[in-house]
């Protein structure tokens, strides 16, 4: 079989966030999970499924993947294979128009789109959902990336739930709340510890526990927020996911320190400019680059500040973006 198709993925903001899994191999979170779709940050990817190969082929922004994520691919591949009732080795080729593994939810893009191109050139027509569900086991948060606008993850944690039953979906659509992301670049090196460990040494952190216990109210809290369109009324719960995201990772044995002393200078900035009258919130993910959100008539000026400000490097603004697609031009 022969059968190119490209798919095109937006990374994803996480409002409330994931960190730490209660099934490890299928990536299932311990909780619920909100985000914002990027409509600026993305990933494409061409698969092709091709008889002549005698292995995956691997390529990520012009070179073999290494080892690491080229394992990472294959498993995809190979549960999309198993999917399709197929053995056919694919030729796999990503390119991202931002830094990889810098805290930008890279992975999550990337395994979205691998999962609808993977599937759709394996001969598979799989519904939002399916994607959603299939698009986690490769990437715990590319479940939010198959769905566009604004995201919830279900957990699932119950004894009795199934993988099925962990999968994102839209709350609305991007259009529904004109909503920016403004991302103060500080680092675009790729972490020491990726995502992946740090879901996995969650588990250390003395205050995992409380965390878990006191997560359900703030989720309901910003999700209703959310729907209200009131940032002012999130703000200071997205504030708190983020330092508590960081504070399991610096407490964890052995601890992960993602934040550089330029995240700690954009985080106390945005609180002054607030205190000046800019309604602006910052958040973080895996990583040492900032988010901090603010309504669109209000990111021009956001962006201007963070470029004036010392260990910037650059600066990127985010409308909400769309879902997982298949589009026309292919990368081989």
């Amino acid at each position: 079989m022969s059968n190119k198709i490209t798919a095109l993925a937006h990374s994803n903001l996480a409002l409330i966030k994931y960190w730490g899994n209660h099934d490890a191999k299928l990536r299932m979170p311990l909780n619920d999970s909100l985000s914002m779709t990027l409509d600026a940050l993305t990933t494409e990817t061409t698969v092709e499924f091709d008889s002549a190969l005698e292995n995956d082929e691997v390529v990520v922004g012009g070179e073999p993947a290494d080892e690491k994520t080229f394992t990472r691919v294959a498993e995809q591949l190979a549960r999309i294979r198993q999917l399709a009732k197929i053995e056919t080795r694919a030729r796999t080729h990503s390119r991202n128009n931002f830094p990889s593994a810098a805290g930008l939810a890279s992975s999550a893009s990337a395994f979205a789109a691998l999962t609808l191109a993977g599937t759709r050139a394996a001969g598979l027509e799989l519904d939002e959902r399916a994607l959603s569900v299939l698009a986690r086991q490769g990437s715990g948060s590319a479940a939010r990336s198959i769905p566009g606008g604004f995201v919830e993850w279900l957990a699932a944690t119950n004894v009795t739930s199934t993988s099925d039953q962990s999968y994102a979906r839209q709350l609305m659509p991007p259009e529904a709340w004109a909503l920016r992301d403004v991302i103060a670049l500080v680092s675009a090196d790729a972490k020491k510890v990726g995502s992946t460990e740090g879901h996995a040494l969650a588990h250390t952190s003395p205050f995992l526990g409380e965390r878990i216990s006191r997560l359900p109210m703030r989720y309901h809290r910003v999700r209703r927020e959310l729907l209200a369109k009131n940032l002012k009324g999130m703000g200071a719960d997205i504030e708190a996911e983020a330092l508590e995201l960081h504070m399991l990772a610096m407490t964890s044995r052995p601890p992960i320190f993602y934040w550089t002393p330029e995240t700690v200078r954009v985080m106390d900035a945005v609180r002054a400019w607030r205190a000046e009258g800019l309604e602006a919130y910052y958040t973080l993910d895996a990583g040492p680059n900032a988010h901090i959100l603010v309504q669109a008539s209000d990111a021009a000026e956001l962006a201007q500040r963070l470029r004036a400000l010392e260990g910037v490097r650059a600066v990127l603004s985010s409308a909400p973006g769309g879902g997982a697609r298949v589009i026309e031009t292919h990368l081989f």
